[in-house]
């Protein structure tokens, strides 16, 4: 389906009846990444999918994807289908948008689930990581996002789901060079919400993989010690959808009813 936004048009697709279940894919990534989950939790409820800005089908707007201005984009496909409460599932970049987006409206969840995402800030160094992309990416845009893309999965993993890796970063690729750029300078600026995450009255997830090249698990735990925050561990990378699948349904069904 498609909504007429800021002269843009925003993609995204509803499937199932029942209490509503937000999915935000990450960077270099689309709504497709959902099928295998989909299935599953469309039995008992609603999900309204989306691709974020500059993914999918969904265009760019301007040269800055913050995570507000996605979050707001987000905001308007909810507000269009008339869904005044959720539960939203981020991966990645998608859990900073439901951050924002949780920021800004409160009172509109039900749940939080950050996949293999954070509540942090860059670091310095990841910032500096970012702007150096951005000048590769000009020039030499597939071998970027080829081995970006592939350094999310463990090792292991990259020999196991070959197949599914292949089919990911062929999504991956597809994102056009404006969307690369402007949901990377996006992240590079977007805020801590640590305090915001831990003082969120509804219940919350976070999946992290303990071989994560970006999400630091250790200091995740760390950080969230003697909150009220769940927290499942996986033994693998960045991509739990593909890397766990069949555990990562289990919990998020657990979380989703609970």
């Amino acid at each position: 389906m498609i909504l007429e936004y800021k002269d843009i048009q925003i993609n995204y697709y509803v499937e199932g009846n029942g209490d509503a279940i937000v999915l935000l894919h990450g960077f270099l990534e689309n709504s497709s990444m959902w099928e295998n989950l989909i299935p599953e939790i469309i039995k008992t409820h609603q999900i309204i999918s989306i691709d974020l800005l500059g993914h999918g089908k969904t265009e760019c707007l301007g040269y800055i994807h913050s995570m507000e201005l996605m979050a707001e984009a987000v905001e308007a496909v909810l507000q269009h289908l008339k869904i005044n409460k959720s539960i939203i599932i981020g991966h990645s970049m998608g859990g900073y948008v439901a951050l924002a987006y949780a920021e800004k409206n409160p009172d509109a969840l039900n749940g939080l689930c950050l996949m293999n995402s954070t509540f942090g800030t860059d670091n310095e160094e990841r910032r500096m990581l970012r702007t150096r992309a951005n000048n590769m990416v000009k020039t030499n845009f597939e071998n970027m996002v080829r081995m970006s893309f592939t350094n999310l999965f463990s090792n292991k993993s990259k020999i196991l789901y070959r197949r599914e890796l292949e089919t990911a970063l062929n999504e991956a690729l597809k994102t056009p060079l404006q969307g690369y750029i402007a949901c990377n300078e996006g992240m590079k600026i977007r805020k801590d919400r640590t305090k915001f995450f831990k003082n969120l009255p509804v219940k919350k997830l976070v999946i992290i993989g303990i071989q994560d090249p970006i999400i630091n698990p250790n200091a995740i735990k760390k950080q969230l010690k003697k909150s009220d925050v769940e927290i499942i561990e996986f033994p693998d990378g960045h991509m739990s959808h593909i890397e766990n699948m069949k555990e990562l349904s289990y919990f998020i069904m657990h979380f989703i009813e609970k």
